[in-house]
């Protein structure tokens, strides 16, 4: 521990003495040069020139200069230390460069508007190192990582953890090779210690879990199921040729001893981001709170946050942190034109939907689904497996509870009338919840808690109805009788899917139930719980419901009636989405596979359902800037922009409270597209080389929809009006083949 202690204390000598002779420096030039104010009259449009600038606050810019923005080769100095010296695009960091703070740590590699983003090495101040990709600020890919007490990974990342295959070398000569997760060791493994002894098979959250085997360097081995829990452990000693004697050895002594000096390094931390020290360029726009610099966060980041390594452990002193509150301030770019002017949009409305209060003609459908979900989720079950029965998956597993009004021995007096609940397959979607890591209180507080659900405005082409709760995190949807068929048949395939695939892009569900109220009415709903693809505090700027088919597939509102809530269709579309290489292959691969479990159960009809938000805060476009749709008239339009709490989250807290993954929060680029004028049924427009950075979201929905009799009619007749190719009701072989041409020609690897 005092070495520890002593180690840490000359790292904050060490970055103090950095931190003032880097500041020392900074004065030093500033005070020394004689330049130009960025105020003086500029050249010509479109003319590069060389200058030498001082900054209003006092930093510091000498480079190539366009149009009154730094663009080409430029080196900034900051007042507080900090260094950026490389490439500029229309007055961001863009390109190679290198960017230094003021502890000594370096950054060298690709930046794309401002962000670590492509190839590039990290140097610490303390010896840290990792040289590998990057995808905004996060080790994401290929990487070597060289820890500062002489560790070392080399293998892959994912949002700025180990993820994937991967080899950890510890300095006492330990090492792991396997599969790793969120950072730590995770699915099929080999661990070596340095007597020779080994551990090899399966792994969870850094500890043996499951079936493994421990050997000896003389040949002997145990063999059986591994768990930090007693209970759970079981195997059996298998002695070497040479061997005779059973010894008295505990399998646990492998979690208590062996395991105790094999912790992942923390590694170092930024103190302050590339991207958080963005400047503002005078004159780069008039908009609201343009004429002045705006305060950010401070650059302590969360673990939701843009940082090195969302598993470091910040190894910054508290000098430095006071300097960083001080003095340390980022100034945001307020401006679109590094990619082209962003989009017009209306105002979006408030929220989605109509509170369902008292008086509402479903309000007491509300209350009955709230008492029956308290009563399902709260009513205690047996320990929670994920390795299910086949019994469990039987349609006819069904629970039914009794709602009289008065209340009954297992159920509460209410205010409703009275009716019957039913659960269907309890058990797996019990199970199906703990799967998709939902928390069973959470889930209650959000359905039935003290806010009240609220209904979309219409029911959707099949009549269904859609509420979503408050928190907007769960939607839920009447179903018919056939999609209750349709689930349930499907259950089995769909939970093995689901659990295989941790990244699989269809609905989640979380619960199918009914409502059948008694008496002369004798009413029957049925209703599945899913998740709300679309639930972020981004604002979702443009969504589109995709399915590769041209018939029918445009929006049937007038064009001065489209919103940010609008939700568009295939011949509406105007945007190619391009993925980072990494992102890029796993959903292709995801994608097949999805489609693979559709097509296998007779499923079509379904959509990709895309959802983004712009990442760049745009200023008021000059007339004439056209809408997503291609509509000029801008009557009453507003700009959408970003608050400045909304910005800080954005630098701070890229998901909104989730974790970057497949679908969910991705960062990404669009390029706009435009069709021809003479074809009407284009699917996909002509790219124009206008691109956008954007946050991406994109799921499978409407999966419950089976090809059946009705289809099949729907399609013959159809196809006597219209080229058969065009319309949604087709064989799934077809549909799936058709879906997945379209989705892999609007989503492309981004180059």
């Amino acid at each position: 521990m005092s070495k520890k202690l002593g180690f840490r204390k000359a790292l904050e000598t060490k970055v103090k003495k950095s931190q003032v002779a880097a500041k020392k420096k900074a004065i030093s030039i500033f005070t020394a040069m004689s330049v130009a104010h960025v105020d003086e009259e500029e050249a010509g449009s479109g003319e590069v020139r060389h200058v030498e600038k001082v900054l209003p606050r006092g930093d510091f810019y000498i480079g190539e200069w366009c149009d009154g923005l730094p663009h080409g080769n430029g080196k900034y100095l900051w007042t507080d230390g900090c260094m950026y010296v490389g490439g500029w695009f229309k007055g961001k960091i863009m390109g190679k460069g290198k960017f230094c703070w003021p502890s000594g740590a370096t950054y060298e590699g690709e930046f794309k508007s401002g962000f670590m983003d492509g190839q590039g090495t990290f140097t610490g101040f303390s010896g840290d190192s990792y040289k590998g990709s990057w995808v905004m600020n996060l080790k994401h890919g290929q990487g070597i990582k060289n820890y500062f007490n002489g560790d070392f990974y080399e293998g892959e990342w994912r949002t700025g953890f180990q993820e994937g295959e991967g080899r950890y070398q510890w300095t006492n000569g330990i090492h792991y090779d396997g599969q790793w997760k969120n950072g730590l060791m995770n699915g099929n493994g080999r661990m070596e210690w340095s007597d020779g002894n080994s551990y090899e098979g399966c792994w969870e959250d850094g500890f043996p879990k499951g079936n493994g085997t421990f050997r000896w360097p003389d040949g002997s081995f145990y063999v059986g199921v591994w768990s930090k829990d007693v209970k759970e452990m079981n195997g059996t000693y298998n002695p070497s040729d040479s061997s005779t004697e059973k010894p008295d050895w505990d399998p646990q002594v492998v979690f208590s001893e062996y395991l105790k000096e094999c912790k992942i390094c923390p590694g170092e931390k930024m103190s302050i981001l590339p991207s958080k020290k963005m400047p503002h360029w005078p004159g780069m726009g008039k908009g609201n709170d343009q004429g002045r610099p705006r305060r950010m966060s401070d650059g302590k980041l969360n673990c939701h946050s843009f940082s090195s390594d969302m598993h470091d452990v910040s190894a910054i002193s508290e000098g430095d942190a006071k300097d960083d509150d001080d003095g340390i301030e980022s100034l945001c770019l307020e401006d679109s034109t590094s990619r082209g002017s962003l989009p017009r949009f209306k105002t979006p409305k408030k929220r989605q939907g109509q509170t369902i209060s008292k008086g509402h003609k479903n309000y007491e459908l509300m209350l009955n689904l709230q008492l029956g979900i308290r009563h399902s989720v709260g009513r205690p079950g047996p320990v929670i497996s994920l390795d299910l029965k086949s019994s469990a998956f039987n349609p006819k597993e069904k629970v039914w509870t009794k709602f009289p009004p008065e209340g009954s021995k297992h159920t509460p007096p209410h205010q409703s009338s009275d009716f019957r609940w039913k659960d269907y397959c309890p058990l797996v979607f019990r199970t199906l919840r703990k799967l998709f890591n939902v928390d069973a209180a959470d889930y209650m507080i959000s359905i039935c808690g003290d806010d009240a659900l609220r209904e979309l405005s219409s029911p959707g082409k099949s009549g269904s109805f859609f509420y979503l709760t408050n928190d907007d995190k769960y939607m839920i949807k009447t179903i018919k009788k056939a999609e209750v068929k349709v689930l349930l048949r499907m259950l089995p395939a769909y939970y093995n899917h689901v659990r295989s695939f941790e990244n699989t892009l269809v609905t989640k569900f979380y619960g199918l139930h009914s409502v059948k109220l008694t008496g002369t009415a004798q009413k029957k709903v049925r209703f599945v719980i899913m998740g709300n693809l679309l639930c972020t505090h981004y604002t979702i700027h443009r969504r589109f419901d995709l399915k590769g088919s041209s018939h029918g597939r445009t929006t049937s509102k007038p064009e001065s009636e489209i919103d940010p809530s609008t939700t568009l269709k295939d011949l509406d579309l105007n945007y190619l989405f391009r993925l980072e290489k990494t992102w890029f292959e796993e959903f292709c691969r995801q994608v097949d596979r999805d489609c693979d479990l559709l097509e296998q159960e007779r499923i079509m009809d379904y959509s990709l359902l895309v959802g983004f938000h712009f990442r760049e805060v745009p200023t008021p476009l000059a007339s004439g800037a056209v809408t997503p749709t291609g509509n000029a008239d801008h009557e009453n339009e507003e700009v959408p922009r970003l608050s400045q709490t909304g910005q800080d989250q954005l630098d701070s807290e890229p998901s909104g409270g989730s974790s970057i993954r497949l679908g969910i929060s991705m960062p990404a680029r669009i390029e706009k597209t435009v069709r021809k004028p003479e074809c009407e049924t284009q699917l996909i427009g002509e790219p124009t080389g206008v691109f956008y950075d954007v946050i991406l979201f994109f799921g499978i929905i409407d999966i419950l929809q089976d090809y059946d009799i009705t289809k099949k009619l729907e399609h013959a007749y159809k196809s006597m009006q219209y080229d058969p190719t065009s319309i949604s009701a087709v064989d799934p072989k077809q549909y799936s083949k058709r879906f997945r041409d379209f989705i892999f020609k609007i989503f492309v690897e981004d180059t």
